[in-house]
Formats: structure tokens, sequence, C-alpha cells
């Protein structure tokens, strides 16, 4: 079956709730661990039908924000989802309850009871409306990202789109671009800035809702942080502005030589060699039949997951008008398949979003074929990114199919930027982190605590004079801070565990690759400091790791500077 056979059933909302209700007494109940396994298997089930009947909605909405039926299936699934949250919760404080709990930590492990606890505290029926609202407002800030239609150079283009031109070799050229995309963002000032206040205000109620202090605390909760703090997050982003932002001046001083100005601009950033930018060779349909070689020869697990994500067509990648922003990676549970969602925009973004959202894609297909329980098949995000990011540089080997003569260039900036982004990683944390131990703040105020913290982690960039980004309301621009609130210093641990992966392979590409597998095999029945730590690398929270990372890497840029 190919994905666009795939029917699509709405999931009857009072016959959903009822099931998972009898689910639930049927666990209360149980007279037997036979009987509570089988309440948890089926509770586990009808999750999986809601979540995928959510999923295939989403991403169809999300190939087309125009299509009024998927806009209205996404809508009714973002206000079901938070009664199918209640009766989660439900479910887990029965769990946690059953006397037959010994029995069950023997078939899903004593992480999941942890984590079941601690998710738990993150939900109460009181704040249901509230998350209704929440998912309103991203789905409206969504619409609005993707509405974009920005004249340029005689065209109409998408914001992704217009990320070629951003990597132009006339400099002229990049300036416009920016200038262009900070048009479309000025123009719509206020609605951004009203969508966010909303949203904003709306997660402090939920927070205060449940006794918690600020939202910085329920997002903790959310994102089950199961194996550390926000204070060993600050104590981390202290560490990278001491250890990693030295090395990214140096990073951007060099380039700055390399494409023969004084300093970076924001229109320079992404800008890497005065020839122009490494871009993939070919039409996207080359790139996809390159991602396919490349998988059929990594390895015989690859090459399954690459034929079935061909068979089936579990793909979207090319920009259009009406397409949502962004890349991701879904699952599918019933049909034990992932889907990647992106955006083509003919730079080397592409390939690095075909290996990012391939290594999450083949996480979800390993997991679907070894570990029986869905409960179990995901750790927490940040292992996730791990997954996908060490994707991004195991590749390395067959980077040359896409980049050809260029692969060179493509390795020196795919690893320039990998440092770079781990402070922007930070800033984006470091920034939200403000915001809601602030609510009051005004959009003025947000705007100038970005360009504060800018100048902490991003300190050689010069942005003054450039409209939107200028004035400090660049933060807007990143989905995820809308979207996905807390999630982004996930990517920033997650690089550098994959760093490390990384200069393994270069020494042992195989033994390299089996610790990679290792990490995946073992799903989410582990915390993400010990699927680190059981693999031989090193925390991101370990004394040391950072300026162990950051002294290799450096090595490698100096025999590899162009």
């Amino acid at each position: 079956m190919k994905f666009k056979e795939i029917p699509y059933r709405r999931v009857e909302r009072e016959a959903l709730l009822r099931t998972l209700s009898h689910h639930i007494e049927q666990l209360k109940t149980a007279q037997s661990e036979d009987e509570a396994l089988a309440a948890v298997e089926a509770f586990e089930k009808a999750g999986e039908e809601f979540e995928t009947a959510s999923s295939l909605a989403y991403i169809r909405n999300s190939i087309d924000t125009r299509d009024p039926f998927y806009q209205e299936e996404r809508r009714f699934n973002d206000d079901l989802g938070p009664f199918v949250s209640e009766k989660t919760q439900e479910f887990l404080k029965a769990l946690l309850q059953t006397p037959y709990r010994s029995r069950l930590e023997k078939e899903y492990g004593t992480l999941f009871f942890e984590n079941a606890a601690l998710q738990i505290k993150g939900f109460s029926p009181e704040i249901i409306s509230l998350m209704q609202e929440e998912n309103a407002l991203a789905a409206e800030y969504e619409t609005l990202y993707a509405s974009a239609k920005i004249p340029f150079m005689g065209k109409t283009l998408t914001v992704a789109q217009l990320a070629a031109y951003k990597e132009h070799p006339d400099r002229e050229i990049r300036k416009k671009a920016v200038e262009a995309e900070g048009g479309f963002f000025d123009e719509h000032q206020d609605a951004f800035d009203s969508i966010y206040d909303k949203l904003v205000q709306n997660r402090t109620k939920q927070a205060k809702a449940l006794g918690l202090e600020s939202y910085v605390e329920l997002s903790y909760i959310r994102q089950m942080r199961n194996c550390y703090t926000a204070k060993d997050v600050e104590i981390y982003r202290n560490e990278v502005v001491e250890q990693i932002v030295p090395l990214t001046v140096t990073i951007k001083e060099n380039q700055a030589k390399r494409i023969g100005v004084d300093h970076i601009r924001y229109w320079d950033q992404v800008f890497c060699f005065p020839d122009g930018n490494a871009a993939p060779k070919g039409t996207p349909e080359e790139i996809l039949a390159a991602g396919k070689r490349m998988y059929g020869e990594m390895s015989k697990e690859t090459r399954e997951f690459i034929q079935k994500m061909f068979d089936m067509e579990l793909f979207d990648v090319l920009a259009k008008e009406g397409k949502a922003p962004g890349g991701y990676c879904t699952s599918l549970p019933l049909y034990q398949c992932p889907f990647i969602f992106s955006n083509f925009n003919g730079t080397s973004g592409d390939v690095d979003v075909l290996t990012h959202e391939a290594g999450h894609a083949f996480a979800d297909h390993i997991a679907g074929k070894e570990i029986s329980h869905s409960f179990l098949r995901n750790p927490t995000m940040e292992a996730c990114e791990t997954h996908s990011m060490s994707m991004e540089f195991l590749t390395a080997p067959w980077h040359h199919l896409f980049f050809k003569e260029d692969t060179e260039k493509y390795e020196l900036s795919h690893a320039e930027d990998a440092l770079v982004f781990i402070p922007y990683g930070c800033l984006v944390d470091h920034f939200q982190e403000e915001v809601y131990r602030h609510p009051e703040m005004t959009p003025k105020e947000r705007n100038q605590t970005w360009a504060r913290l800018e100048k902490r982690y991003r300190p050689y960039l010069d942005m003054e004079g450039v409209p939107f980004y200028g004035r400090g309301a660049g933060w807007q621009r990143q989905l995820h801070i809308y979207l996905y609130p807390f999630y982004y210093i996930d990517y920033s641990l997650a690089q550098t565990v994959a760093l490390q992966m990384w200069t393994e392979s270069m020494k042992d590409w195989d033994g390299a690759w089996k610790k990679y597998m290792a990490f995946l095999r073992q799903g989410g029945s582990n915390t993400f400091t010990g699927l680190v730590e059981s693999v031989g690398l090193q925390s991101p929270f370990q004394k040391g790791a950072l300026s162990d990372t950051a002294k290799q890497i450096q090595d490698w840029l100096k025999k590899h500077k162009i």
C-alpha cells in the first residue's frame, strides 16, 4: 500500500473515549497478571488508532494547509487530543496502583513506571480547554507562516523557497533575500506578536492550574526530562558559552576571510565559500535516488528500511505554495511506518534533511520491527535527535553521491554548522526560559531579550539595520518556539553526542555503526544519559565532555581548512 492509498477514518470521539475507559476499568478490576497485561496492551492498541488518524490528518494538512477537509480533521483531532490525554492520565494512575505492577515491570521495565509518575504531574481535566486553545493557536501560527507569498526577482516565493537566494554568491542578492523575508514578518508583526503572547499566557495558566511555579517546570514534565533538571541545562549552557562559543567565533572569522568580507553580516552567515556553497547535484528525484542507493549500501537494516520508504512513497519533500514550513518525521503506528515531510529548496539543506529525518524514520522502522510495545519504542526527544543528527554524520562515506566535486566543501561547512548550531540551540532554550519566567513581558521586551542573548551565544553576528532580524524578532521564524516549546535544547544536547559518534566513525566506521544500532535498539527503555553511557559515549552533562568534543572537531577543522 502506498501512502496516498492509506485511508483516513475519523476516530469517533465518544466511541474512542468509551473504549479507553473500558480498558482502564479492565486494568482496575483485573484478577490476574494476565488480565492486567491484556488491559494495558488493549489500551495501547486503542491509542495507536487515534495516533495514526491524527498523524494522517496532520501530514495531509501540512502538505496543503489550504485543503478545508484536512484543516477540519486536524482541528477535530487537536480538540480531541486533550480528552485522550485525560484518559491517558486515568490509565497511568491505574497502572501505578495495580497490584500486578511487578509483573508489568518485567514486561515494560521500571522506567516506564517512573515516566508514568512524571507524566501524571503534567495534566489535569481543568486545563483541557486551555490545551485545545493552545492547539488552535499553534495551527494559526503555522497557517500564517505558510501563507507567505514573497515577491522576489520576478517570482513569488515561500519562505522555504527563498532560502536558496540567501546562499547566493552575489552579496547584494543575499541581502535582498534577507530583506524580502524580513519584510513578510514585519508586515505581519502584529499577528505574530499576538499569537505568541496568547500562547505564553495560555501555557502559563496551564502551569499555574497544575500548581507549578511557571511553564518552565511544566515543559520539563511534558518533555519527560527524567535524568536532568533545568539547573543542569543552565550549567550546560554556561559550558557552551565557555567552550564552544569562542570556537564558533573563530569559525566565523575564517568564513569571513574565505568569502572576502571584513565581518559576518546577517546575510552572510549561511554563505560559506566565495564560489558558492556546496549544493546537491541533480534534480530532487535524483537526490532521492542517491539517498536510496546510500541506504541500500550502508547496511542490511537500512536497505530494508529505504526499500519500504520508496515502495510506500513515504515522502513529501518538494517546497510548494500552501505547504507548511519546515521538515519533520512522524509515525503511523498501525501501519508500522514513518513519514518524512520536508521543503527541498536546492541547497545542501535538502541532503541534511534527508539524512536527519531519515535518521528518525530509520529509528522508527527499527523500533516497529524489534520492540513489541509502542509504549517502549520512543525515548525522550534528545535521544531521538541523537538518532537523526548522528545519521547526518554516519552517512559521510556516501556524501559524494550528492555533492560530487563539492563533497569536501559540504563536509567542511556541515562540520562548522554543527558546532555553530550548539550555541544557537542554547540561545533558543535560554530565550524561552526568560520568557516563561517573565510572562508579563511585552513584545518589545521579548525582542530586547532575544537581542541581548544573541550577543551571548552569537557574538560574531552583525544584524544592524536588517529588517525583522535587526529589531530582535528573528526568533519568530523558529517554529519550535511557537509549536514545540522547550524542545530545542534537545537538538543542542544531541549534537554533542552526534559529534562524538562522528569522530569515532572516522577512526572505525563499523564500530561506530554498531554503537549507533545499540543506541537505537534500546528504544525508550533507557534515559537519555543512560543510552549515551551504555554505548561508551560521554553525556553532555559530564565534566569535560564539551571541551573534549570541541578539541577533536577543532583539530579536524584545521586539517580540512579550505
